[in-house]
């Protein structure tokens, strides 16, 4: 494997980066051996049937179906080999294992705010044990920028009012450059951080010297800070909807369409709690719209999903209340 860790090319440093290497190379290998092939034929057919006398006429050629027909079909099975490689790489990048340690990071001008699951805070510096699949959540505070670890062979949009994921295993420990990969300001260029890579013992003692409240924990107070307990009860008992056990789950809206309440749906429901309106409740939750940082809808959320279908919802605090567009 040591092709891949060419001096000109970036570090290999995590699953998918050896994955998207190799097809790279692939197809540079091919292009570059049908190049080269071309450019031969062209030159000795340029030796072979120069026209060498004046009034010399050149032979009619007609064709050949067999030949045509095979140079047809071998760049089509190429291109089709290289898609399908293609298609299975970016799916497998494109979906996060289901054990994945979910870390959220926001992109702001020009930093990179990042919160682990624990709790601990960075700024422009994320880190993470090494040989365990990382899940990052990803929003903006401000315009689109772009999450990109050359290292990893990872890069995502970062999106204002939504939420995009990435994912990654890495495979050495060490530190990686981190980028903003799209145009968005004045100080783009620096909007730069690292990437530090630990063994999972060293990963644990620098936990243990951060703060301890996590995002459901804080995303429990906001819980009760909005007064969202007041209207998602116990048993559905409230004026909103039932909070436990609904993260992934399909819902009725009130004008009868369906939709699955994930990260973004959550996310517009907090904000813009009129905007999908679970059938059967009326609009009566308050918009949340610039009283919530995105920071504290990211803990929300994760409050929300932290909510089992079988727990009880006065101990859990009866529900996470901004999320669904009902109640308030």
């Amino acid at each position: 494997m040591k092709f891949f860790d060419f001096p000109l090319f970036p570090e290999t440093a995590s699953t998918l980066a050896r994955e998207v290497d190799a097809v790279y190379f692939f197809a540079l290998s091919v292009s570059a051996f049908f190049s080269l092939l071309i450019a031969l034929f062209i030159f000795i057919f340029f030796v072979k049937y120069r026209r060498q006398r004046t009034a010399e006429i050149g032979v009619p050629i007609h064709g050949s179906t067999t030949l045509e027909i095979v140079w047809s079909l071998i760049p089509l099975v190429i291109t089709m080999v290289l898609f399908a490689w293609g298609a299975k790489v970016f799916l497998h990048a494109l979906t996060p294992p289901p054990d994945a340690r979910e870390y959220f990071a926001t992109g702001k001008q020009w930093m990179w705010k990042i919160q682990h699951p624990e709790g601990q805070r960075e700024i422009n510096q994320l880190h993470v044990p090494v040989g365990e699949p990382i899940k990052l959540t990803l929003t903006s505070e401000d315009v689109i920028h772009s999450f990109y670890i050359p290292a990893f062979r990872v890069k995502h949009d970062v999106l204002p009012g939504r939420y995009t994921t990435v994912w990654f295993e890495a495979t050495r420990t060490g530190t990686y450059h981190l980028f903003c990969a799209e145009y968005c300001g004045t100080e783009h260029s620096k909007m730069i951080g690292t990437v530090t890579v630990m063994e999972p013992d060293d990963y644990e003692t620098w936990l243990a010297g951060g703060p301890a409240k996590s995002p459901v924990a804080s995303g429990a107070e906001l819980f009760v800070k909005y007064a969202c307990n007041t209207c998602h009860m116990e048993a559905g008992s409230g004026r909103g909807p039932l909070l436990h056990g609904i993260y992934g789950q399909p819902v009725t809206l009130a004008g009868g369409q369906q939709v699955v309440r994930d990260d973004n749906y959550l996310r517009e429901s907090i904000l813009r709690s009129g905007a999908k309106v679970v059938a059967g409740y009326q609009p009566l939750m308050p918009v949340f719209q610039g009283q919530i940082s995105e920071e504290g809808v990211m803990h929300l959320i994760a409050y929300i999903k932290s909510l089992t279908g079988d727990e009880s919802p006065g101990a859990a605090g009866g529900g996470a209340g901004a999320a669904d567009g009902t109640g308030g």
